[in-house]
């Protein structure tokens, strides 16, 4: 069957929305107050924030505008709900589950010209930032300091902070520090009404409400975030990271389980199979085996008669368990160096395909090999290449589905193929997200994973904050309303309808 992208993602996508044009008197009240150089209108302009890192979702906002302070985004919601216009926060777009998606248009407000670091307090150890500051620029900010900011996706080097809180991301470091929600203090909020909250503050364990809590991984759609403070820990004595290399990814899994059962918790503990292997290897050349079935990157970290102890365990574990080498990186370039082909894996797959998309999975790490086994009959049944990298200490899988967005048959492929692996990600007692977000793309999963009621108390909380749903309408819930439309189920052909 061929049918053109439009159509596919037409068909694909869990909302219909008719996008309404923008009043003129609206747009012009919106030019007073910006310049033409924090304003976007022209289709050029716009054509780059039609989507994110979720490539087969697109809709094109009706205009973005790029405040740089609080008052700012004040002044656009409260001119958003004058007009009725729907309107969505963006960071960096690194968004991999269509969160930034503006789904039936509106204003896209654009928050990585707010990117400040307003105050570093290493005595009472915390930070307040902006929204679109780059995560590593805190990181480089902190170095030298004896602390650092935990949360480290892999995306780090371009993701934002405000995302990341948008979201709960993790990131490599999560199995023994925790997601973004352990490392938040407080957040200034500009609310879907226009009004300002804060929420928490520099001080541990208020009274009342975790309302920071319940708001970390919102998506946006509890309003805009301003201002975020973040817990600063104080870095490890000492560090000790090793690549174990093995011939099966069954041996490299079972080795997983037996690390963690033997009472180890590490720093990190990272999967990449053969065809990471080998896109990582062509970009960085670190002396990756390319004939290894998978490498796990282990990193222990804390005192340093401690760690030298836990690393020597790892070391016979791996072993034991079919390793064929373990390499152990013996100075801090070293170090770096494995983190690098790490955290730029994802940009290495560009060697492989035009497109890909990455899926967010959860299972419990001993359904480890049961989710891989599934991935690899997945990838034959709808004859796509599909590589793994993942947070594998926590057991949450990223299986890359590797395409051509111009073909339409591949993209119908990689949403069946996609829905497969979730559903089996579910029918193993996970999730079908552990950082990435629910966004647009997976609320044909929420009715699977939650019953009428939760889904229902959801919507109410939502409707608490967000009455008007005029911000990020349509994300999240499969009962969202938008601007007065209501939820239309649409399907590739052959995909399971959501409801």
């Amino acid at each position: 069957m061929s049918i053109d992208n439009a159509e596919i993602r037409t068909q694909h996508s869990p909302v219909s929305v008719e996008a309404r044009p923008l009043a003129a008197e609206f747009l012009k009240k919106l030019r007073d107050l910006f310049s033409a150089e924090n304003l976007l209108e022209t289709s050029d302009e716009l054509l780059v924030y039609e989507c994110d890192g979720f490539v087969i979702e697109k809709r094109m906002p009706d205009v973005v505008v790029f405040p740089t302070t609080t008052d700012q985004a004040v002044a656009i919601v409260k001119l958003c709900n004058e007009y009725d216009v729907p309107f969505v926060p963006r960071g960096a777009g690194t968004s991999l589950a269509g969160g930034c998606l503006p789904v039936g248009g509106g204003v896209m407000i654009a928050l990585t010209r707010m990117r400040q670091i307003l105050e570093i307090n290493l005595r009472d150890r915390y930070a307040i930032v902006e929204p679109g500051l780059v995560n590593v620029h805190l990181t480089n900010r902190l170095k030298g300091t004896g602390y650092h900011y935990a949360p480290d996706p892999s995306s780090q080097g371009a993701c934002t902070i405000g995302g990341n809180f948008a979201t709960n991301s993790g990131g490599p470091h999560t199995l023994k520090y925790g997601v973004t929600v352990n490392h938040v203090l407080g957040a200034e909020m500009v609310m879907p009404d226009g009004s300002v909250a804060q929420i928490g503050g520099v001080a541990e364990d208020g009274p009342g409400y975790d309302l920071t809590g319940l708001f970390v991984g919102n998506e946006g759609t509890f309003g805009i975030c301003t201002k975020i403070i973040v817990r600063l820990t104080r870095d490890p004595a000492a560090y000790r990271t090793m690549l174990g290399v093995f011939n099966s990814i069954q041996d490299a899994t079972q080795t997983i389980s037996n690390i963690i059962g033997a009472g180890i918790v590490p720093a990190a503990l990272e999967l990449m199979d053969q065809g990471i292997i080998e896109a990582v290897e062509a970009a960085f050349h670190f002396g990756f085996p390319l004939d290894a079935a998978a490498v796990l990157l282990i990193e222990v970290d804390g005192l340093e008669l401690a760690v030298d102890e836990e690393a020597a365990k790892i070391i016979q574990i791996c072993q034991e368990t079919g390793a064929r080498e373990v390499r152990q990186a013996n100075t801090p370039k070293e170090r770096l160096l494995l983190w690098k082909c790490r955290k730029q894996a994802f940009g290495a797959i560009g060697r492989l395909s035009p497109s890909y998309c990455t899926q967010d999975g959860v299972v419990p790490r001993t359904k480890l090999p049961e989710i891989l086994q599934h991935i690899t009959e997945v990838s034959a049944r709808h004859q796509l290449r599909i590589v793994n990298v993942f947070h594998a200490g926590d057991g949450n899988i990223h299986p890359i589905l590797l395409f051509d967005e111009r073909d339409q048959d591949q993209v119908r492929r990689v949403l069946l193929a996609s829905d497969e692996i979730l559903e089996k990600c579910i029918d193993l007692g996970g999730s079908v997200t552990g950082e990435h977000g629910i966004g647009v793309e997976k609320i044909s999963f929420m009715d699977k994973l939650f019953t009428a009621n939760d889904l229902a108390v959801m919507a109410d909380v939502r409707q608490a904050f967000n009455p008007r749903q005029l911000c990020s309408p349509m994300k999240m819930l499969p009962t969202a309303g938008a601007c007065g439309t209501e939820h239309i189920e649409r399907s590739v052909p052959g995909r399971k309808a959501a409801m």
